[in-house]
């Protein structure tokens, strides 16, 4: 009897407690359910917020109005000039989350062999939280350095990044010194890491500028283009890692979520504090655009992203500068030109690269540009500089090269020690180029300058001998006619006498 009351008192207290876990459970997640909710609905009034935060491209005159978007920065930048299209708060410093990777496969392809074996040490591994992106290596394991490329573009894997420092720079504390001086040297203001892969940290930020300006250097890479261009990659086992699995970007652009047409390869990015951070690339109509969203709530990173590319290639245009220019007039003075042809096909020594091109707006045409010329060029094959601009935007360059030609016949060996240059619109004097190159006369030009020469005197001795014939010609009239009046008066004193 006694075990039997036992027994029902320890079922109705093992029914209550399963009557309290449940009451709880379900209260915590009323509770949880609206405190998401409240969350969200602050987060998606943030963003309404910081669509009207002022765009600062749309303040140049005559320049393509740029969409209002959800992001607290942004930049649609081209990737071989380095003109902005679009600019929205790029020199704030943010955090970038995982598109520091960015910088940190750019360094492994830049100092790497992607055929090395890249080993992963407890500190790689283990330095990093079991709950944010990675591929599950384990300490010991080894694969190549492309495969980490795979791993870390495709997957986001913040173990990998760390193997990739190690393996570059031999700890992850001075790869992460070498991330800043390459920073530094690319031309970022208001960058620094501390870290290989973009886990958060207050001291870990950059800006949308200076991102773009690494993006630059990483999109023209082609083989980093492939990589980052890759929706799935397949990890095979090997003797050093033993796993087979696959790995999915969840970049919407790369996978085919959202189809853009030129899509070159990307990076996404996200921590609590950052929000989503996004870096894309795509080319089209011959424009290679870089675009970097900072601080967006998703899906919107994408839809910012899509929205911006098109933007950039329905407003914009290329304009070959060489094609282009007639404002300068860059001439050699004299008989020396550069060539294959001694008889006057030769080129001018001096000419503006025809690889350079500006990008403007649809809306305006190559006159409407300013421009400048700079002469403090390091390069010995490099005479000086062509910045243009549209009010005060810079929009593109060009170089004034030295024109370099293969031997021939007919060739001179001599030195330029100066180089005699005509340039309209210049007031600032060129410091002497000294250069060695291969000097042609252009024969047929000395032949007519000499034909036109002998022309010239042989018309200056035919008018001077018409002149001294003509003054000759006057006295011996003079001597006629005063002979013939003294005959006269000779005759008129005969005539007086009568003979």
């Amino acid at each position: 009897m006694f075990s039997l009351y036992k027994y029902q008192k320890e079922k109705a207290a093992r029914f209550f407690l399963v009557l309290l876990t449940i009451t709880i459970f379900l209260c915590s997640f009323h509770v949880t359910t609206l405190t998401v909710r409240a969350t969200l609905e602050d987060l998606e009034a943030e963003m309404e917020a910081r669509k009207a935060l002022p765009i600062q491209s749309n303040d140049i005159d005559n320049w393509p109005v740029g969409p209002q978007i959800g992001a607290q920065a942004a930049i649609l930048m081209d990737a071989n000039t380095g003109v902005i299209l679009y600019s929205k708060n790029i020199h704030e410093r943010l955090y970038p989350a995982s598109t520091t990777k960015i910088m940190t496969c750019l360094l492994a392809m830049e100092e790497g062999n992607l055929d090395d074996k890249v080993d992963f040490s407890h500190d790689a591994v283990f330095s990093v939280p079991g709950d944010g992106s990675n591929m599950g290596m384990d300490v010991g394991e080894s694969i190549t350095l492309e495969e980490c490329l795979y791993g870390i573009l495709v997957g986001s894997a913040n173990e990998v990044a760390n193997a990739v420092g190690e393996y570059v720079s031999g700890s992850i504390e001075d790869f992460v010194e070498l991330m800043n001086k390459r920073a530094e040297e690319m031309g970022c203001k208001d960058t620094h890491f501390v870290n290989t892969n973009g886990l958060q940290n207050s001291d870990h930020y950059t800006s949308a500028y200076d991102l773009a300006l690494i993006s630059s250097y990483f999109f023209q890479n082609e083989m980093l283009c492939k990589i980052g261009n890759t929706a799935r990659y397949h990890f095979e086992p090997t003797s050093t890692q033993p796993d087979d699995f696959y790995l999915n970007n969840k970049h919407k652009l790369i996978n085919g979520e959202i189809p853009y047409n030129g899509i070159l390869g990307g990076k996404t990015g996200y921590t609590d504090e950052a929000r989503q951070t996004l870096v894309t690339c795509a080319e089209q109509n011959g424009m290679r655009l870089v675009c970097v969203v900072f601080k967006e709530e998703s899906p919107a990173q994408f839809t910012d992203t899509e929205e911006l590319f098109n933007y950039g290639f329905h407003n914009f245009q290329v304009m070959n500068i060489s094609e282009n220019e007639d404002r300068y007039n860059i001439e050699a003075t004299g008989f020396l030109q550069i060539g294959d042809d001694i008889f006057g096909s030769s080129k001018p020594i001096l000419a503006i690269d025809t690889n350079s091109y500006v990008i403007v707006p649809n809306v305006i045409s190559f006159s409407d540009l300013d421009s400048e010329i700079d002469y403090s060029i390091s390069d010995e094959n490099r005479v000086a500089q062509i910045r243009y601009s549209y009010h005060d935007m810079y929009v593109g360059s060009a170089y004034l090269d030295l024109v370099k030609e293969s031997g021939t016949t007919y060739e001179f060996d001599t030195n330029i020690t100066s180089t005699d240059v005509s340039v309209e619109k210049v007031e600032t004097d060129k410091n002497p180029v000294q250069t060695k190159d291969t000097i042609f006369i252009n024969v047929k030009k000395v032949l007519i300058t000499i034909l036109v020469l002998a022309a010239v005197l042989i018309f200056l001795f035919v008018f001077r001998a018409l002149l001294v014939n003509r003054k000759t010609a006057k006295r011996r009239n003079n001597r006629v006619k005063r002979k013939q009046r003294r005959r006269s008066y000779i005759r008129s004193d005969f005539d007086d006498f009568d003979f």
